[in-house]
């Protein structure tokens, strides 16, 4: 089964060199990791939403998740400027949709996902890691 984006995330913070933070990228490869690092660290990358903190939400119980990033990454297409679907819909119903996102995954994964929109990149992530383990990737 497909790790989690924050377990991934951890799993990479573990690592002490460079080939094993690369191989634990390659081998938990998923669209949604690739969305996820292009959306923290791809400049050409801009979200249509506040940056800060978002609005209160009711995180989902950490067990016990209707949902995961990993289903829900698909949706990232209404927050990203120039997406069509991003585009032809309205601030307030972004923002609903962002929050809703939040409060179906993870508590970690939702965590992580604000601190994509704010473009924070987590600790032991690097552009050489990315560039290596996924050419192509990042635009910029």
């Amino acid at each position: 089964m497909a790790k989690q984006i924050y377990e991934v995330i951890e799993l990479l913070n573990k690592q002490k060199t460079k080939v094993d933070k690369i191989k634990v990228l390659k081998e938990n490869e998923s669209w949604a990791l690739k969305d996820f690092i292009r959306g923290v660290m791809d400049s050409t990358i801009e979200f249509l939403l506040p940056k800060g903190a978002p609005p209160p939400y009711t995180a989902a119980e950490e067990h016990n998740c209707p949902s995961s990033f990993l289903r829900e990454n698909k949706k990232l297409a209404y927050f990203v400027k120039g997406s069509p679907k991003a585009e032809n819909l309205p601030a307030l119903k972004r923002e609903s949709v962002f929050i809703g996102m939040l409060e179906s995954i993870n508590p970690n994964d939702a965590q992580l996902m604000v601190e994509m929109i704010n473009k924070k990149v987590p600790k032991g992530l690097t552009r050489p890691i990315v560039e290596e383990a996924f050419p192509g990737l990042l635009r910029d």
